[in-house]
């Protein structure tokens, strides 16, 4: 027989029980959830990109978690920098990319539309670009084709 368990309310604010050491830069949460990420992720990949990969070949060199933290910190703070722009900038647009990416379960083709607006925007006041990593050489970028086939299975 199962017995029922108030709720524990603490008074109290949360506090780490193992807090990180003071050579470790505080950095705030990015406080975003998978859908703004992915819609920007192309872009804090192309700004963040010699950061993510001093955070990759220290992840290399030792597998110690502890060991690259300081470079991981860098790498949120880039990640947050150019989120904290782009909201700045083309809030309205990334709002609708990134809802729209929410309601079709995270799926780019579905979101063309909304894009295009954004990465366009991003473009013009940002001056970033946009490379899709293991797009084939000489052809269009998916998101630079006039008319991309919306469906989500191709024939």
């Amino acid at each position: 027989m199962s017995t029922h368990r108030g709720a524990a309310f603490l008074d109290q604010p949360y506090v780490d029980p193992n807090p990180l050491p003071s050579s470790v830069p505080h950095v705030d949460e990015l406080g975003a959830t998978s859908a703004p990420l992915k819609s920007a992720s192309f872009f804090i990949g192309q700004h963040c990109k010699d950061v993510n990969e001093d955070f990759m070949l220290c992840k290399a060199e030792n597998r110690d978690p502890a060991h690259c933290l300081k470079e991981g910190r860098k790498v949120t703070r880039c990640a947050a920098e150019v989120i904290g722009k782009i909201r700045e900038s083309c809030l309205a647009e990334f709002d609708a990319h990134w809802q729209c990416l929410e309601k079709n379960n995270q799926y780019f083709q579905a979101c063309r539309k909304p894009e295009r607006a954004l990465n366009q925007c991003v473009f013009t006041k940002l001056n970033l670009s946009k490379t899709i990593p293991g797009s084939p050489e000489g052809q269009p970028q998916i998101h630079e084709k006039k008319n991309p086939i919306f469906t989500r299975v191709q024939k």
